[in-house]
């Protein structure tokens, strides 16, 4: 009974949505605790400021206090010896989605974004929305957007907005965590197989999804991309509304005249014409989920408008790091071929006519896989020059099972594009700063710190230009 609990202690509290959770449960009066193997900016800076003791390493005196309630993160597994000791104690513990549903989502009108692509720029947007029209909404994004400036917030409001992940709760709940979230609305953007390590094909996705769309209520919806056909097999449901988004004839909420240009998107909707602030066709996808979504909750067109109008983005989602000596380097979280190729396609319209260079490192468990093999190659072919860093803990796959890196060089280099696999960041900065010319961009994609290659590239290109003014003026 959660009356009965008022100690809580977060095993894995390092995690960006552990430690907002934490942060929570402490101003609600609950005595907060957690431990994790190692807390590093921001997050431990977070932590610290709002007093949250941090243990490490993890160790079965950790719980010597005997908390009412242990909150067992995503990245643990058994052997954990916290999640051990829980265990062997018989002590009460849940996983995150299980407490955010208990403690903060249930009562209230939870909107979940989900699908395989776009889920943090399409949950940021739509926050911002609610937030524009001073509607106070409580949320959790899986990014940090830039309006907001942190990816998480609890508020006494009647709204709970949520980045819907489809990946597995904890090791002792396989579901998705996306079906905890009570959704009241549920957006589904898009559905493409991916996480090879918890999914065997794209049937299986497909499953996990219907069980998302299975625990909307009656007087509910479901707001589906309508172009996907992966999901239209899911949508035959007579139990709640459903209702489509898209550019082809027969959606509900369509775009039309989409004006693409550099730095924005302009469309169509019904009798009301938006423009927002981002590039690319993903991003219009994005856009109608959200006004499909506000429609729904009441937001009049011109609020959605007023907040597309000052929505800035999202960090790591085509964010420009910075220029040097002419040289723009672009962060971007993408990992699937489906991503990286659409934001290929949005960067030729940001920066039109500019040599276009994709420096990717495969290091999810799907990318590290061969099962995108050739949808990889064919995605990386759209620059003009590629560099894939060696695949992350290859050695850990079996050999029938690993992405081969030497075919993929061989396929990017018969579709005619410059293409390298090198060892890591100390040997792929110099080969960058040594071929990219003044004019060309940038792209990293990485859903991880690349080992700090875009602040390494911008520094080498610096020096770069030092050393030709220097070389000038002795000349």
């Amino acid at each position: 009974m959660i009356s009965e609990i008022e100690s809580v202690h977060f095993v894995g509290i390092g995690g960006t949505a552990m430690a907002a959770a934490a942060v929570a449960m402490l101003e609600r009066g609950y005595r907060v605790s957690g431990s994790d193997q190692n807390v590093y900016p921001p997050m431990s800076t977070f932590l610290a400021e709002r007093n949250v003791p941090v243990l490490t390493p993890y160790a079965e005196a950790n719980l010597a206090h005997q908390p009412d309630l242990v909150v067992i993160g995503n990245a643990i597994s058994r052997g954990n010896v916290e999640a051990e000791a829980v265990l062997e104690r018989r002590l009460r513990y849940c996983s995150l989605p299980e407490l955010l549903k208990e403690f903060f989502i249930r009562g209230k009108r939870s909107l979940v974004v989900s699908g395989t692509h776009g889920k943090t720029t399409t949950t940021s947007l739509l926050t911002w929305v609610f937030e524009h029209s001073g509607l106070n909404p409580s949320y959790l994004i899986g990014g940090i957007p830039r309006n907001l400036g942190q990816g998480a917030r609890f508020t006494d409001s009647d709204w709970f907005i949520i980045e819907g992940d489809e990946y597995d709760t904890a090791f002792f709940d396989k579901r998705s965590k996306f079906v905890h979230y009570l959704p009241e609305v549920a957006i589904i953007n898009n559905l493409e197989f991916d996480h090879a390590d918890i999914f065997e094909n794209l049937g299986a996705v497909q499953t996990t999804f219907r069980r998302l769309i299975q625990v909307v209520p009656r007087n509910g919806l479901v707001l589906a991309n309508g172009d996907d056909a992966n999901l239209e097999p899911l949508l035959d449901v007579k139990f709640c509304p459903v209702r489509r988004f898209g550019l082809d004839g027969g959606n509900d909420t369509r775009a039309v005249d989409l004006e693409l240009g550099g730095s924005s998107s302009s469309f169509t909707v019904g009798a009301t014409r938006f423009q927002l602030g981002m590039t690319g066709e993903l991003n219009v996808r994005n856009a109608l989920a959200v006004i499909a979504c506000a429609r729904h909750c009441g937001v009049s067109d011109a609020k959605i408008q007023a907040a597309f109008d000052t929505f800035t983005g999202v960090k790591r989602r085509m964010e420009v790091r910075g220029e040097r000596d002419g040289v723009a380097v672009v962060d971007d979280f993408g990992h699937h071929p489906t991503a990286i190729r659409e934001t290929l396609r949005a960067l030729r319209l940001k920066f039109p006519g500019r040599p276009l260079w994709a420096v990717f490192e495969p290091r999810s468990n799907t990318t590290r896989r061969n099962v995108f093999q050739r949808e990889l190659a064919e995605a990386l072919a759209l620059a003009d020059t590629v560099v894939v860093a060696e695949v992350a803990r290859l050695e850990l796959l079996a050999p029938a099972e690993r992405l081969d890196p030497a075919r993929l060089m061989d396929d990017l280099r018969a579709a005619g594009r410059s293409a390298a696999y090198l060892e890591n960041v100390a040997v792929i900065v110099p080969h960058i700063a040594s071929g990219a010319r003044p004019g060309d961009v940038v792209c990293v994609f990485s859903n991880g710190g690349f080992g700090g290659i875009h602040t390494a590239l911008l520094d080498a290109l610096t020096a770069r230009a030092a050393g030709r003014d220097r070389s000038a003026a002795q000349s």
